[in-house]
């Protein structure tokens, strides 16, 4: 893939020089849909099962990428997390996310796996450690689940990045979803598409390569 901008993966380079460990995260969350045929009449009547802003993070999915070994993922965390406001999912998010119901009623509460994603953190962050999200979704949302949780956000302490502004910024190119620009650049898909887990991993390659490209001459 051609580097057209240089200079925006310069000042993302710079961004990062002052850590180790980038933290590439993505969320899914309780989501509903419209029925199809619906008239933008018909929907302003139809009530969703679950609203835009009460959507709440299902599956919280991270991996490590460590710039002394060149970008490389070095370490992954995966956690289910049981939803408040809506703790029965609908069938579009089952079939969208293929989250099961059973997952997210044994799963724990939003502050604790806050705690338990802190402690998995913790020697990454002795070194320099900031995370990044494929747009600014991931951290809005995490923000939306600590106010119903009464309780901090998760990764408050750590600074974020745009990984998909960077992306359109370095490449000159439209915003696109995570998937299409993972293949675009090259890269094949691996897992499911909207499984947090996945959907990291697949984040955190894209970033490798775009961290360790050389802008032609």
């Amino acid at each position: 893939m051609q580097i057209k901008k240089p200079k925006h993966l310069h000042a993302l380079r710079e961004l990062l020089a002052g850590t180790r460990y980038v933290l590439c995260v993505d969320l899914e969350a309780t989501c509903d849909e419209y029925p199809a045929g619906l008239t933008d009449e018909q929907k302003s009547e139809h009530k969703l099962a679950v609203d835009r802003d009460q959507m709440e993070t299902i599956e919280f999915g991270a991996v490590v990428l460590d710039r002394h070994r060149d970008y490389k993922i070095v370490s992954e965390f995966t956690s289910f997390v049981r939803p408040v406001l809506n703790p029965v999912l609908t069938d579009f998010c089952k079939r969208l996310t293929t989250i099961d119901q059973v997952d997210v009623d044994s799963a724990d509460t939003y502050d604790e796996v806050r705690r338990r994603v802190d402690d998995y953190l913790a020697p990454f962050k002795d070194e320099g450690l900031m995370w990044c999200s494929w747009g600014d979704y991931d951290a809005k949302q995490l923000a939306m689940d600590a106010v119903r949780n009464r309780c901090e956000p998760m990764l408050a302490e750590l600074s974020h990045t745009n990984a998909k502004k960077w992306h359109w910024k370095i490449l000159a190119c439209r915003a696109m979803a995570l998937r299409p620009a993972v293949e675009s650049w090259g890269l094949e898909w691996s897992g499911q598409y909207h499984r947090g887990i996945d959907d990291a991993r697949n984040l955190g390659a894209l970033v490798g390569e775009i961290l360790r490209a050389t802008p032609r001459a």
